[in-house]
């Protein structure tokens, strides 16, 4: 086996496993609780009309983009206070932790003012009616205005995960699902003197409850007993200038890992915006279903980098390889299970997001792929989670421009717009063409990561041995 599972004692594999699952479902719950924003938004633009669900569309896009890069970015505080805290560093963790919310609050400003600078790029771009992008334009504004607190957000979820505190994480994150329902509706309906913004209030209401988020698990965290001996709100730290460089050089490849990644679907997004409103639309609700069950994959790999990074920092590489082993066995295992529930029910899961025929046959062709590709994109999700516990960041980012940008996103222009003479292909294939891309670029990811993963384990497994 790539990981030697079969020489650990069946007895310490579940007792990992065990640890593993109580560390990630509370995130699961709690990352698939932010995503169902998402979803949220969604069904109910849908419900509006096929327009506002197409400008929702487009706004999510841009949102996701920036969120999703800058996330990952923030994400450097995971590896790092995971080793300090399997070094026992404890005296350190609440000074790193302040410098961390300083460090996502700066992100979160300049990943604002981006937002509000891209919208006439965006303009230029889209060939849309007026309608369609005035409220895709709204949406990004409003979204924009929660951008510094959803990073900030993110610092302190590094920080209660890193300590193996994720329920609190949990609770904040569905209080903040249970808000951005009625805030939705009043948005988009205009109710109790709001204005009537239609599918654009989404972006409005997003903004608001990544603001509710961040304050409330502040406040879980200054007055919860358990996070006092840790010191992060018991005192004042201004910003460390000189320790940015480090959470940069950490963070910056994985923040380019997740861009390549998320903006593979985005730009896939804004390329089939070509296509029609009734294709966008459709794209949107499959890849918004596709978001929800990936933070399956997602949150295990949170908690691999958490119990690989504590496993490093105590010097326990055997344990750590161990660990990586168990984890994407978990991943592969709950990624056949989501991809027969969406071979089954793709159907239903299409008529949720619209009552539009052509929107939900078009949906099943795409649910399709969407199954397919669960597997390799639970492997290479949850393998590169676990290098960055080692703190390995830069091959991975390379895997990922390889894989998702040159074939996920060249070979889907190619197969989805070209008009190239290609041998048992019709083409241009349309959106089904950029699916199709999507498949073969994560099963390559995947495939590279865990490789990797499998080599650089066990090289420094034999190098602490040696």
């Amino acid at each position: 086996m790539l990981f030697d599972l079969n020489r650990t004692p069946a007895a310490t594999l579940r007792q990992e496993a065990h640890t593993l699952g109580k560390l990630a479902l509370p995130m699961m719950v709690a990352q698939i609780a932010q995503v169902a924003t998402g979803f949220v938004d969604t069904v109910m633009a849908g419900h509006v009309s096929t327009d506002d669900l197409a400008a929702v569309s487009l706004g999510s896009s841009v949102f996701i983009t920036v969120y999703v890069t800058l996330m990952g970015i923030a994400s450097a505080m995971n590896p790092i206070l995971s080793q300090q805290v399997g070094r026992g560093d404890t005296h350190q963790i609440g000074a790193t932790a302040r410098q961390g919310l300083w460090f996502g609050l700066i992100l979160g400003v300049l990943g604002m003012l981006l937002m509000l600078a891209i919208q006439p790029l965006l303009r230029l771009w889209l060939d849309l009616p007026a309608s369609v992008e005035d409220k895709a334009m709204l949406f990004i504004t409003g979204s924009a205005m929660g951008m510094p607190a959803a990073i900030l957000h993110r610092a302190l979820y590094a920080f209660s995960s890193s300590l193996n505190h994720t329920r609190p994480i949990m609770l904040v994150s569905i209080c903040g699902l249970l808000l951005n329902i009625p805030l939705n509706y009043a948005l988009i309906h205009g109710l109790a003197g709001l204005p009537a913004l239609g599918g654009a209030g989404c972006g409005w209401a997003t903004g608001m409850v990544m603001w509710f988020n961040a304050a409330a698990l502040f406040a879980v965290i200054k007055y919860q007993q358990a996070y006092q001996p840790y010191g992060l709100t018991g005192g004042f730290s201004w910003p460390q200038w000189q320790r940015f460089p480090a959470f940069i050089k950490l963070g910056l490849p994985i923040g380019l890992s997740f861009f390549v990644e998320v903006s593979l679907f985005s730009f896939i997004a804004l390329l089939v915006a070509k296509l029609g409103t009734t294709v966008v639309a459709t794209h949107q609700a499959v890849l918004n279903f596709s978001s929800v069950i990936y933070m399956i994959p997602q949150s295990i790999g949170v908690a691999l980098t958490i119990r690989v990074g504590q496993r490093v920092g105590a010097g326990d590489y055997r344990g750590a390889r161990t660990v990586c082993g168990v984890g994407l066995a978990m991943g592969v295992a709950l990624a056949c299970l989501t991809m027969v529930w969406v071979l089954l029910g793709r159907e239903g899961i299409m008529r949720t997001y619209s009552s539009d025929p052509a929107v939900i046959t078009l949906g099943m062709s795409l649910m399709l792929f969407a199954a397919f590709y669960q597997l390799t994109d639970a492997m290479q999700t949850i393998a590169s989670a676990a290098l960055r516990g080692y703190k390995i960041t830069t091959m991975p980012m390379v895997i990922h421009i390889v894989s998702f940008w040159l074939v996920g996103l060249g070979l889907g222009a190619l197969l989805g717009l070209s008009h190239l003479p290609l041998p048992g292909l019709s083409l241009p294939m349309g959106v089904h063409g950029f699916w199709l891309a999507l498949v073969i670029s994560l099963s390559l990811a995947g495939l590279l990561l865990v490789s990797y993963l499998s080599r650089e384990s066990r090289r420094r497994l034999h190098r602490q041995t040696a």
